[in-house]
């Protein structure tokens, strides 16, 4: 079987890491920019709103830093970043536990009186949102480290570190969960009136 060659992107990746764990701030600052976006969309969709996300991509990242020394190159960078981001997560939901609840955000579409129902995708979206925040963090991080950021079965189990098997009933349970949340937070169906003959 022939080598896997890699390409120009894991190549510049491995150059940018390779310089970061050297002590290059400025190789540190583009790797971490290179993943900010999936970090943030991790956090985001595990803490369930922009306040917690921010905290927790910001722990996240400051983990990343001080732990790129320990990066050893056995999975891929993703993967590694993934793990730090999920335990960065898992750490600001225990936190938010310890706090007060603030009121929850509320959809201006979903306010009594506001302007008219947004787009439908919009409001599946928010549904499905609302419905990630629902599911205990157990399911949660599986299902968002399958259906939003596309790793696979092995990948998550490496990054959770946790049986593959494990990992596929999680996801299924979750997404079973999920189905069940959204069809709950689904807003009703506009009511057809008949007019009398």
């Amino acid at each position: 079987m022939a080598e896997r060659r890699p390409t120009a992107v894991s190549v510049a990746e491995h150059d940018l890491i390779a310089r970061a764990q050297a002590g290059d701030r400025r190789a540190l600052d583009q790797l971490l920019r290179s993943h900010y976006n999936q970090v943030y969309s991790i956090c985001r969709r595990m803490t369930g709103n922009d306040q917690d996300a921010l905290d927790a991509t910001q722990d996240a990242l400051i983990a990343l830093t001080r732990g790129i020394h320990r990066y050893d190159g056995r999975a891929s960078f993703s993967t590694w970043s993934y793990r730090v981001t999920t335990n960065a997560c898992l750490d600001e939901l225990r936190r938010r536990k310890r706090r007060p609840v603030p009121e929850a955000d509320v959809p201006v579409g979903a306010r009594p009186g506001g302007p008219p129902s947004l787009d439908q995708t919009v409001v599946d979206r928010l549904t499905l949102d609302q419905a990630l925040t629902e599911l205990a963090p157990e399911f949660r991080a599986p299902v968002i480290l399958r259906d939003v950021i596309g790793l696979d079965y092995a990948e998550i189990a490496e990054v959770l570190k946790i049986p593959p098997g494990t990992v596929r009933s999680r996801i299924a349970r979750g997404r079973r969960s999920l189905a069940t949340q959204m069809a709950r937070n689904q807003p009703p169906p506009p009511s057809v009136q008949h007019q009398a003959p």
